[in-house]
């Protein structure tokens, strides 16, 4: 793309957006991957999540899965659920996992690749509440919910909606991944993540993404367009409703981001190692079993191992223990040659300075152990238990920032720029040099939320500080907001689904 078209294309999207935002793409980090342990250190941890796994075991709740691992060659305790693996069948099926692989979105060119080089940013997700400046924090709802898929459309690098951004309590249970996936689908066109909550419902939804796609199963499992995310109920446990959409979903070939949730201290051992360990065994068990399920299947290995603040037993994130943990976590994935989640956190009661510096160490450790989905990585506040729509602007700064950070550096006759320091030779300026003059309105990045001006303008301006103005910006976004384009076709058929499937009562709530 040409400068003059570069150009264009930035004014064009911040017109249409409220904000000045580079163009929608598909990133890569060219970066090497930063390794902090030894290859020693991190075969010690997995050789002890192997141990784990043939002498502890772990508990498959579901019936259908415990049949499953059992003709699979897995040891069955006939009298428990819990069920223990020879070394061998974890490592026989984890090695049948693809190493890459892409999620399609109904519009090509929102499509993303997981998997080599690609890093992908999602929107926050599943918090029960939301808040902003304007009226406080409350109790999740399908308005507030419809909000934030608005900003994940509008903002370019919200590139994943990865589910409820803030969770719509205010739609019954039975119905609500009904009337929630439609709003998903018409509200943007991303990929957008199915909750597994129960068979009903994944099969629910995964018609749901046939009918918008006009696939039948076959086009589905060619081009899979959904995922799911699945967390071990740490320590060793994997429930009914998780194993249900591991099953179902990979048996479509849809990819399952089998995501361990270990708080050391907590659910994990004190020691980072010990929680490693413990993350490494669930993750591995859970990538097992989708490829036992269907060999091949789509499977990124999760992390998300933190600490607990030990004084109240409160979740802690953005630490330097979790900062340690994801750049384990992408050793580990790399070893298993598969994509890695990992995620920006923090754990701030407000869109203050803690939220910021807490997600920045998140991101940075995220984006150096080379994750491929960086998930919750836009509002995420209060440990997960609130989306923020000033925290969700912030976000989208940094996320924009450190994309900008992966761009390579272009060093060329032109970029040495010798004719330009010859123009304007000792003691001038560059200000008014045509090398200058060709470039300035392209050459740096420009922020969508920071406020360079100087203390007076800013001063005569209001003073906002950077709260303010994002609060400022996601109300100018959501004024703006244009849905994308839906097939009627597809409209109608999605309704008429719908409407039949909440007219039968939607999905048991157990």
């Amino acid at each position: 793309m040409s400068r003059r078209s570069t150009l264009r294309e930035r004014r064009r999207q911040t017109a249409g957006a409220g904000l000045r935002q580079s163009p929608f793409c598909r990133y890569e980090n060219p970066y090497p991957p930063f390794e902090i342990l030894s290859a020693d250190c991190v075969e010690a941890i997995h050789e002890a999540s192997l141990e784990i796994l043939e002498g502890i075991g772990v508990n498959f709740l579901l019936d259908e899965a415990r049949r499953v691992l059992k003709a699979a060659g897995a040891e069955v305790d006939p009298d428990s659920t819990r069920v223990r693996f020879e070394r061998g069948l974890i490592l026989d099926a984890v090695s049948k996992a693809p190493s890459a692989f892409d999620i399609s979105a109904r519009n090509p060119e929102r499509s993303l690749h997981f998997g080599g080089r690609s890093i992908n940013f999602a929107a926050v997700s599943s918090p029960p509440n939301a808040s902003d400046m304007d009226r406080g924090r409350r109790t999740g709802n399908f308005e507030d919910f419809c909000n934030f898929l608005k900003l994940t459309q509008s903002v370019n690098v919200a590139q994943v909606v990865s589910g409820h951004a803030v969770e719509p309590v205010d739609i019954e249970t039975p119905i609500r991944h009904l009337v929630a996936t439609r709003a998903m689908i018409e509200h943007t066109d991303k990929i957008f993540r199915l909750y597994s909550l129960g068979r009903q419902r994944v099969l629910d939804v995964l018609e749901m993404v046939k009918i918008t796609r006009n696939f039948d199963d076959a086009q589905l499992a060619e081009d899979p367009s959904v995922f799911t995310m699945v967390n071990a109920n740490s320590p060793l446990q994997y429930d009914i409703p998780m194993l249900w959409g591991m099953i179902e979903l990979a048996l479509r070939n849809q990819p399952v981001v089998v995501t361990p949730f270990t708080l050391a201290g907590a659910m994990a051992p004190v020691t980072l190692a010990g929680a490693l360990a413990q993350q490494n065994a669930e993750a591995l068990v859970g990538m097992a079993f989708c490829q036992i399920i269907n060999s091949g299947a789509p499977v990124i290995y999760g992390g998300f191992t933190s600490n607990v603040d030990m004084k109240s037993g409160a979740p802690a994130f953005g630490t330097p223990e979790y900062a340690k943990a994801t750049l384990i976590s992408g050793q580990l994935a790399r070893r298993y040659n598969v994509p890695y989640r990992s995620s920006s956190v923090n754990s701030s009661n407000s869109p203050d300075a803690q939220s910021a510096y807490e997600s920045q160490m998140a991101l940075w450790a995220a984006v150096l152990g080379h994750g491929h989905m960086i998930h919750h990585a836009l509002g995420w506040l209060e440990g997960g238990l609130c989306a923020s729509f000033e925290k969700f602007i912030i976000d989208a700064e940094m996320v924009q920032m450190m994309t900008e950070l992966l761009k390579p550096l272009e060093v060329s006759e032109s970029t040495l720029a010798l004719d330009a320091i010859r123009e304007v030779g000792p003691g001038g300026h560059f200000f008014g040099a045509a090398h200058t003059l060709e470039r300035y309105e392209t050459a740096f990045y420009q922020p969508m939320l920071s406020d360079w001006r100087n203390f007076e303008t800013w001063l005569e301006s209001g003073a906002e500080d950077a709260t303010k103005r994002a609060n400022r910006i996601f109300k100018s976004v959501l004024e703006l907001y244009q849905p994308p384009p839906l097939d009627e076709g597809a409209r109608e058929a999605l309704n008429e689904f719908v409407d039949k499937r909440i007219a039968e009562g939607g999905a048991p709530i157990n």
